[in-house]
C-alpha cells in the first residue's frame, strides 16, 4: 500500500469514529488496532502494539503530570487558593476595573501554583464573578478577564499540558516549562493594560465603588500570609529546574511536598480534602495516560506505514519556506481548536508537526510554545472552547453563551497578538531556556 492510501485509511477511520461520537482516545485505539493488523503484521502487530503501549507509560518524564495537577487540587480543595485571592483583592486599591484587575493578577498567581486551566477558571469564577456582577460590572468585563487569566495556566509552570506536549514531542520538558514564563507574563501584562484602558475610556463597564478603608499594614499583611508563602512553591518548582538541582519530575515532587507543608502550616490539611484532591487528580491523570498510549502508538503506525515520511517528502519537494510551513501548522491548530479539546489537538498534530519542523530546522521549543499559545486561544474559541462552558457553569443562569463568546473575543485578539510577537521575536520564548542552560 502506498503512503497516500495508508494516510487516507488511518485519517479516514479516525474522522469516521470521531464523527459517530466515539471519544477521541478510544477512536485512536480503534485506528491503532486496524493499523497494527494492516501494517505491523497481523497478530504479531497486535502483540507489538501492546508492548509499545506499555513502554510508553513507563517513561519517568510523565510523572510531573499528575504531580502538577495534585498541587492545584490540594490548594483548591483545602480553600487556600480562595484565601490568596482575597489577599490580592485587599491589596489592589481604587483603580478603574478593580475587580477585573484582581481576577487577572490572581489568575496569574494561581497559574504558578496549578497545572490546570479548568481549576484556575473555576476558582476565579466562583470567588469573583458574583461580586463583579452585583457591583454592576458589564458581563464582558466580568467574565472576559477571568477566562483569559484562567488560560494563562497553560503557559506558566507548572503546566500539565506543557509536560504532555514535551513528552509527546520528545523534547526537553524543563526547557519547555521555562520557555512559557516570559510569554505568560507578557500576556498577563497585556490583559491588565486592556482592562485599565477600557475601563478608563468607558467607566460604565466597571463602575467605581467605595473600597473599605484599610491601613497599609492591613493591605499587606494578608499578602505576606497567604500569597508570598505560596509563591515559595513556585520558587521551589521553577528554581530547582533553573538551577539544575532537580529534573522536572523531581521538581514536581518537591512542589507537592511544599504544597502539603504550606497547607499544613495553615492548619487546613484534612484527610477528607487530601483524599478528594488525590481522587480528582487520579481521574484526570488516567484520561491523560490513555491519550498518551493512543498517541504514541498512532505515531509508530504512521511511521511503519510510510505515511509520515511520504508527507514529509511531499512538503520538502514543494520548496515551501520554513515560515510558510510554520504559519500553516498554526492555522491548522487554530481551526482544530474551534472543534476539539487541546489534548486531542496534540494527538492529531504532534506526530506530523514535530518531524516536519525538525526536517526544516525549526526550533522545537519555540514551536511548542507557539502551539501552547494557540491551544490557549482554543480554550475560548467558539463554539466548543472548554473555558467558555466552565464559565457558563459558574455564571448566573440567565447568562447566554453568546454573551460569554463576546466577553472572550478581545482577549483572544490579545493572545493572537502575543502569538505574532513570538513569531517575530523567537527569543521571547527561547531566551530564558538558553540562559538557563548557559
Amino acid at each position: 500500500m502506498d503512503w497516500v492510501s495508508a494516510l487516507m485509511l488511518l485519517l479516514g477511520l479516525l474522522v469516521a469514529f470521531m464523527a459517530t461520537g466515539v471519544p477521541v482516545a478510544f477512536a485512536f485505539f480503534a485506528v491503532n488496532i486496524v493499523g497494527a493488523l494492516v501494517f505491523l503484521g497481523g497478530e504479531a502487530g497486535l502483540e507489538q502494539l501492546a508492548r509499545n503501549s506499555m513502554a510508553s507509560l513507563t517513561s519517568f518524564t510523565l510523572a510531573p503530570i499528575p504531580l502538577f495537577l495534585l498541587m492545584g487540587e490540594i490548594l483548591f480543595h483545602t480553600g487556600i487558593a480562595f484565601k490568596a485571592i482575597d489577599a490580592i483583592d485587599g491589596l489592589i486599591a481604587r483603580v478603574p476595573g478593580r475587580l477585573s484587575i484582581v481576577s487577572v493578577v490572581a489568575g496569574t498567581v494561581f497559574s504558578s501554583l496549578s497545572g490546570s486551566t479548568i481549576a484556575n477558571t473555576a476558582v476565579l469564577g466562583k470567588v469573583l464573578l458574583p461580586d463583579m456582577l452585583r457591583r454592576g460590572y458589564h458581563p464582558a468585563m466580568a467574565m472576559g478577564p477571568i477566562m483569559a487569566a484562567g488560560g494563562i495556566a497553560i503557559l506558566i509552570p507548572p503546566s500539565a499540558l506543557a509536560v504532555l506536549l514535551g513528552s509527546l514531542a520528545n523534547i526537553s520538558i524543563s526547557r519547555l516549562l521555562i520557555a512559557g514564563i516570559v510569554p505568560g507574563l507578557l500576556m498577563s501584562l497585556l490583559f491588565l493594560g486592556y482592562v485599565v484602558g477600557r475601563c478608563w475610556l468607558d467607566p460604565r463597564l466597571a463602575p467605581l465603588y467605595d473600597v473599605r478603608h484599610l491601613t497599609w499594614w492591613q493591605r499587606v499583611r494578608p499578602v505576606l500570609i497567604y500569597v508570598l508563602p505560596l509563591f515559595g512553591i513556585f520558587v521551589v518548582v521553577v528554581g530547582s529546574i533553573m538551577t539544575g538541582l532537580a529534573t522536572p519530575t523531581e521538581s514536581a515532587a518537591l512542589g507537592c511536598v511544599a504544597t502539603v507543608v504550606a497547607v499544613a502550616a495553615y492548619r487546613r490539611l484534612r484527610w477528607r480534602d487530601l483524599l478528594l484532591a488525590v481522587r480528582e487528580t487520579a481521574q484526570i491523570s488516567v484520561m491523560i495516560l490513555f491519550i498518551i498510549v493512543a498517541s504514541t502508538a498512532f505515531s509508530q503506525i504512521l511511521a511503519f506505514s510510510g505515511a509520515a515520511n511520504g508527507l514529509l517528502r511531499l512538503i520538502g519537494e514543494s520548496n515551501s519556506s520554513a515560515l510558510a510551513v510554520l504559519v500553516g501548522m498554526l492555522l491548522i491548530l487554530l481551526f482544530l481548536g474551534a472543534f476539539m479539546d487541546q489534548v486531542s489537538m496534540m494527538m492529531i498534530t504532534v506526530p506530523f508537526f514535530i518531524p516536519l519542523a525538525s526536517s526544516l530546522g525549526i526550533d522545537l521549543i519555540w514551536l511548542s510554545v507557539l502551539m501552547l499559545i494557540v491551544m490557549e486561544v482554543s480554550f475560548t474559541t467558539p463554539p466548543f472552547g472548554l473555558l467558555l462552558y466552565v464559565m457558563k457553569g459558574v455564571a448566573p443562569p440567565e447568562t447566554s453563551i453568546q454573551q460569554i463568546y463576546l466577553a472572550a473575543l478581545p482577549f483572544i485578539i490579545l493572545e493572537l497578538f502575543v502569538l505574532a510577537l513570538l513569531m517575530a521575536f523567537p527569543i521571547l520564548a527561547t531566551g530564558l531556556p538558553d540562559l538557563m542552560t548557559g
